[in-house]
């Protein structure tokens, strides 16, 4: 391998990573942590899931038909086939482990900084204090208390002490590794690539109110607050630490007209159709069945007139082989995302209609990735829906 080809095929370091106001302070072992977990995770989804395919035809699909009589007919009897196979049981446990490792390894880090975290979060939220809406009455609903999502311990909400962002700075920090820095230095390629989207879509449009769904700290908002600076925008979350470091984290890059309010987007107080563009990015597979017609009601309530709302996710099952629907299903099983299922097998454009959506432009698209030109870019040949800076898309318009 050249010089040239083993520095594509390596991640970038962490050190790449975008640094702002709220941006935890890193010591070398902690950087050296995140560069393997960066590398690992990128050698696993480049080189190491084909062997699964191989173990399939080569003997786990033969030792099932022994054992039933017949060849694995869905997704699900794939897995019953590969459950066994030592090549799928090393291939899982080392994504299992990379996912448990970067969740210890951000951990670390921001752990023995959360006070000071914590006192400059509420400095750099001083500037504005009235875009940081926090209310202590919301309840964080069953489908999110009762796991920690992609196994990070305490999940979105965890508090440990007073004013407490540590579970946001914990995502920050350790996103970078898990993407491989495919969402570029600030995380924020699918918020960029939105922004892009919308621009040619509409290139003379000047939405008043946007809205983001499920937004977290905010990666993917900032990117249409400066696409659209005169814009009032929203950022909506049930966390409250994701919401404390997401607004300090906002106004250090200069993004003071977005709103961080704690609100369930299942049951929103905004009047009818008071927004002009309401989005969400990988947020959707979080929810539970009925949350997610929920969440897509208050949508199409919230929508003005001649607006549009659209939401980044990974695909729908249908079209893909029943082995590639096996794979994507691990995460489902092994990385706590109990909802991952439910909607890949959701057809989005079909659900909109059944929930009324008929008279409005349903679609469905694809959403790249935008990312600093230093930054990698994937290949289209091989991009891979979330997991290398492509998104399935899908949303509709409402008729002026």
């Amino acid at each position: 391998m050249s010089v040239k080809e083993a520095a594509v095929a390596c991640a970038p370091p962490w050190t790449d990573v975008g640094q702002h106001g709220l941006s935890a302070e890193a010591r070398h072992d902690d950087a050296a942590r995140f560069n393997f977990l960066a590398n690992l995770n990128k050698h696993m989804s480049a080189r190491v899931v084909g062997g699964n395919a191989i173990a399939y035809e080569s003997r786990a699909r033969e030792a099932y038909r022994r054992r039933t009589g017949h060849d694995p007919l869905d997704r699900r009897e794939i897995r019953d086939a590969m459950q066994g196979d030592p090549y799928y049981q090393m291939w899982s446990s080392l994504r299992r482990s990379a996912m448990e490792m970067r969740q210890q390894a951000g951990r670390s880090l921001v752990l023995r900084q959360a006070e000071k975290l914590s006192e400059r979060a509420q400095a750099l939220s001083a500037v504005s204090p009235g875009t940081l809406r926090l209310d202590p009455s919301v309840e964080i609903p069953r489908y999110q208390s009762a796991v920690d999502n992609h196994c990070m311990p305490g999940s979105y909400f965890a508090e440990y002490i007073e004013g407490d962002v540590s579970a946001a700075a914990n995502y920050d920090s350790g996103m970078f590794a898990t993407t491989t820095g495919l969402f570029g230095r600030y995380l924020d390629g699918a918020g960029a690539g939105v922004a892009r989207w919308l621009k040619a879509l509409r290139p003379d449009w000047q939405p008043r109110r946007i809205l983001d769904l499920g937004a977290g700290l905010g990666h993917n908002t900032v990117p249409l607050g400066r696409a659209y600076p005169e814009a009032e925008i929203f950022a909506v979350d049930v966390a409250a630490p994701m919401l404390r470091y997401g607004h300090a984290r906002a106004l250090s890059l200069g993004a003071s007209n977005i709103v961080f309010q704690q609100a369930n987007a299942e049951r929103l107080f905004f009047e009818n159709q008071s927004f002009d563009f309401i989005y969400s990015t990988m947020f959707l597979h979080e929810t539970s069945y009925s949350a997610l017609r929920n969440i897509l009601r208050e949508a199409d309530r919230l929508l003005a007139p001649g607006g549009l709302h659209i939401h980044l996710e990974q695909p729908p099952y249908h079209g893909m082989s029943e082995f590639e629907k096996f794979l994507r299903d691990w995460d489902c099983y092994n990385n706590n995302e109990p909802f991952w299922t439910t909607v890949h097998d959701t057809h989005m454009p079909t659900l909109l209609k059944e929930l009324g959506f008929q008279g409005d432009r349903v679609f469905e698209t694809e959403i790249h990735a935008l990312v600093e030109t230093a930054m990698p870019k994937v290949a289209e040949a091989v991009e891979d829906f979330g997991r290398g800076g492509m998104w399935y898309a899908f949303g509709s318009e409402r008729a002026a």
